[in-house]
């Protein structure tokens, strides 16, 4: 099992689906909700991106489906090229699989010991290595305080350069066990997730790539088109909150001459979470936040 699909009901509901509609599944991953949206589709289409090479071992044959092995931060220039613009709907599910989370030599998990690689594209260069090992004490720190919201980014940062002078660092246990010695009593484990949280999103450029997401959504999807987003903390529900809300990432509201918002789509709803009996299911979900949007015209009117 990949990893069992977070909230797959509220985010397949959240899509509204149209039989004989086209839809994205940005994060195909384990291919649950994608299973789940060609089961009610109908006679229509399905493409779903995924830039792990893990995740083709998990294609269906069903020749609705359309597999793109890319991040989807390239999902407008695809569709376009393959003839999909516009589409009624779009699903991402953003984060780590607990299937890569599971896997050792993945080196996504502070549990066991691995290569510090952490690349969700196998055939991009950077790995968490290379940035442990190369990075300044300026970079270092931001990084650790901007993407791991870590107070104390300054001491790590210089703890680093103080170990890569003896050796490079090579393995997830060897940055855990400097880790550790900085870590708040009885926090260790959140501090250590965190950590890793901070070096994955610089790895894979993730919040970057989920804001061109956003950004090309309104030009993918069809008026009345509806994007369903899951996200795993509070960095990137920041970033899909404001968007949704505003328009724009800082989340502050345009208006125009008339007083009427200017933004690209409209909230569904309320932020949805998982249930108590899912999260005691399926512990990935209890960080899950669902946000549902629906595209408006350019009227500013659904």
């Amino acid at each position: 099992m990949y990893h069992s699909p977070v909230m797959l009901e509220a985010a397949i509901d959240g899509l509204s689906l149209v039989p004989g509609g086209t839809y994205v599944d940005a994060t195909y991953g384990g291919g649950g909700h994608s299973a789940a949206i060609l089961e009610r589709l109908g006679e229509g289409k399905l493409i779903a991106f995924d830039q792990d090479e893990d995740a083709r071992r998990n294609i269906r044959d069903d020749p609705r489906l359309t597999f793109l092995d890319h991040n989807f931060r390239y999902m407008k220039n695809l569709l376009k090229f393959h003839g999909y613009l516009p589409v009624d709907g779009i699903l991402a599910d953003l984060g780590v699989s607990s299937y890569q989370f599971d896997q050792a030599s993945r080196g996504f998990s502070t549990r066991s010991e691995g290569p510090l690689d952490m690349r969700m594209n196998q055939q991009a260069h950077l790995s968490a290595a290379d940035i442990l090992n190369t990075y300044d004490d300026k970079q270092l720190a931001g990084l650790f305080y901007t993407y791991g919201e870590l107070k104390n980014s300054r001491r790590i940062a210089a703890a680093i350069i103080d170990y890569r002078r003896t050796k490079p660092f090579e393995t997830t246990t060897e940055l855990t066990g400097l880790l550790e010695k900085m870590a708040p009593r009885g926090r260790e484990n959140k501090f250590l997730a965190q950590a890793f949280q901070a070096l994955r999103i610089e790895v894979n450029q993730e919040l970057d790539s989920l804001k061109e997401l956003l950004t090309q959504s309104t030009g993918v999807l069809k008026s009345g088109g509806r994007m369903v987003i899951i996200a795993y903390h509070s960095l990137e529900d920041r970033l899909v909150k404001n968007y949704i809300k505003t328009g724009n990432f800082s989340g502050k509201p345009e208006k125009d001459f008339y007083g009427n918002l200017i933004r690209p789509f409209e909230p569904v709803g309320k932020v949805q979470t998982a249930d108590k009996k899912e999260i005691a299911e399926n512990p990935r979900a209890r960080s899950a936040k669902l946000r549902i949007a629906e595209k408006v015209d350019q009227n500013g009117r659904e």
